[in-house]
């Protein structure tokens, strides 16, 4: 039986049960219920953009000797650890999301992040900042996996990309607070620098907060429930979302489920390498290439900003604001696309497009044709598709492998990004303490190559899941 409730599921593991649920889910049309749900759990990625946005906009600021006076190398390290924290928390509780379920993780994750990110604003010195930046990223690698899981199986098929890439476009909307948030509390006219940085940290408590509110609702994952034998509370769940979105039980043909109750390594070594290798080879493309791509300019394009274009380190925030709208528009103007034309045609397209454009800036950048608003303007033209591209890898990941080991395969392929993805930071920040604008370039065209790269894999390895059940994507084994 399932460890995470008293009262045993109402099927034994190893059966095989028929259930209109999933189909039932999917014929919802889409509502106001779930336009609540997928803001509760998404904001995941407001919380993510808003970390991300805080550690580059601050960069500059951190390293002052009124703050913590950190070197490039050092500012870099901590938003490396960061995402290794997002490693950790990634796997460790992708494995629990998959036993215990998706809403107690909801929980636990955005708990251990709110309290870590408070506390970064106390941290006395660098080290004691860098641990409570990695916990703080643990929180967060966590989240993703019990919310990608939980949306994607309560989301409408039809709709699933449009749905998926919007909400991973928010992320962008916290990188735009975070930096009009160090506007503001970076500013030494209005808040004294020692105190504006550790304010700036604490805001990210706070919007922690709101979202334990926000989350009281959400309901389990029928589609979880019913994978470790409690059908009749799958099957409550499912009645009471279909009043609240007001459609009447649709007329739909049963599936069959197994229901398998907690998944063992064996089991999900043999799905990964064995059954779906060619789709684990997709994901880790997908994941490797926008992670390195994201890591190495979002971390490193404020200190870019200040060094080679002479902008003030309080000035910083107002050069991120377009380039995140950018990155939000992208998803939103895109997304459609992704349901109409499909996956095998917009993933390789959107990971082309981005490197070569990504070339073309690098060029001119060491060229000597961009100030301070033309790098910005001309990032914003590049991340406009990276962001599709981007929210396409997470999308991908998370509804092509089945219901039991959903939350532990999203969480390795995203362990497995940001841990490649890590690397960057540190590696740019290095690059920017050379000075060298020949040296970005070099660097500009690695993470090019990387993602012109993964869109080769996509348009071979990509599969057609467009307006499919997630059932119905874990039947064929291509």
């Amino acid at each position: 039986m399932s460890v995470h409730r008293r009262i045993p599921p109402d099927v034994a593991i190893g059966e095989t049960i028929r259930s209109d649920v999933p189909p039932r889910l999917d014929a919802l049309g889409w509502s106001a219920w779930h336009r609540r749900m997928v803001i509760a759990l998404g904001i995941t990625w407001v919380l993510d953009g808003l970390e991300a946005s805080l550690a580059t906009n601050l960069a500059p600021t951190l390293q002052l000797p009124q703050t913590l006076g950190l070197t490039g190398f050092q500012v870099g390290f901590a938003s490396s650890l960061y995402l290794a924290g997002q490693v950790v928390g990634a796997i460790g509780f992708g494995h629990l999301t998959d036993r215990l379920g998706r809403k107690k993780l909801f929980f636990a994750t955005l708990l251990l992040y709110l309290i870590a990110t408070g506390l970064s604003g106390l941290a006395p010195t660098y080290w004691v900042f860098v641990i409570f930046r990695t916990l703080a990223g643990m929180g967060i690698g966590g989240e993703y996996s019990a919310i990608n899981s939980a949306i994607d199986e309560l989301v409408p098929a039809r709709v699933r990309g449009r749905v998926d890439l919007a909400i991973n476009g928010t992320y962008w909307l916290g990188v735009a607070g975070g930096a009009a948030f160090t506007l503001v509390l970076v500013d030494p006219n209005l808040i004294p620098i020692a105190l504006g940085w550790r304010l700036a940290f604490g805001s990210g408590a706070i919007l922690g907060v709101i979202i334990v509110v926000m989350r009281r609702d959400v309901p389990e994952s029928p589609r979880w429930l019913l994978m470790h034998g409690y059908t009749r509370e799958a099957e409550a769940i499912t009645a009471e979302i279909e009043r609240k979105v007001g459609t009447p039980p649709a007329p739909v043909e049963p599936v069959a489920i197994k229901v398998h109750g907690p998944t063992n390594l064996a089991h999900l070594a043999h799905t990964l390498l064995v059954r779906f290798r060619k789709r684990t080879i997709l994901g880790l493309s997908l994941m490797l290439a926008q992670a390195f791509l994201y890591n190495a300019i979002f971390f490193s394009d404020t200190m870019i900003l200040e060094r080679f274009h002479g902008v003030a380190p309080d000035r910083v925030g107002l050069y991120i604001l377009p380039f995140a709208a950018g990155n939000f528009l992208g998803p939103l103007v895109l997304g459609r696309w992704f349901d109409q034309w499909g996956r095998r045609v917009m993933i390789p397209i959107t990971y082309a497009v981005s490197g070569v454009l990504l070339v073309i800036t690098g060029a001119l950048f060491w060229a000597g044709y961009l100030d301070a608003l033309t790098q910005t303007i001309a990032w914003a033209v590049v991340f406009f598709v990276a962001s599709a591209a981007a929210s396409s890898a997470y999308l991908t990941v998370s509804e092509l492998f089945p219901v039991e080991l959903r939350g532990m395969a999203i969480a390795l392929f995203y362990a497995f990004g940001t841990l490649v993805g890590a690397i960057a930071p540190s590696l740019f920040g290095a690059i920017v303490d050379t000075g060298s604008k020949a040296n970005l370039f070099y660097g500009y065209v690695l993470a090019a190559v990387l993602m012109i790269g993964a869109g080769v894999v996509a348009r071979v390895y990509g599969v057609n899941a467009e307006g499919r059940s997630l059932e119905s994507l874990t039947e064929s084994d291509s």
